[in-house]
């Protein structure tokens, strides 16, 4: 059933959410240890949060599809991470003339 809020369309999603999304504010000392963690196993912190929280609530015997990267590499399917998680390098702005259409909308793009 679609629906009209403020003046915006609104149209319910068809595809089922595999997670639920929410926001989460933890303190200091969990963001470092949950950084510390996915920086250590090569993980991202959604990951290394989603893990810790299944364990908590004992639901860490029902895997999903997506097999954690510590299953896989004990069990030798794939190799540990040649580099860590790293912190991303410092983002590139483009000119104020110049925008990322621009760049997509190129002739010598196939």
């Amino acid at each position: 059933m679609c629906g009209t809020e403020r003046g915006i369309m609104v149209v319910p999603s068809v595809v089922p959410s595999v997670f639920m999304a929410m926001n989460l504010r933890l303190s200091p000392d969990a963001a470092q240890a949950v950084r510390r963690e996915a920086e250590r196993t090569g993980r991202s912190q959604q990951e290394v949060i989603r893990e810790a929280i299944n364990r908590h609530l004992g639901l860490s015997a029902r895997q999903s599809s997506e097999n954690e990267l510590g299953e896989l590499v004990s069990t030798g399917t794939v190799r540990p991470p040649r580099v860590p998680y790293r912190k991303v390098a410092t983002r590139l702005s483009l000119p104020p003339e110049l925008t990322s259409s621009d760049l997509l909308d190129r002739g010598d793009r196939i």
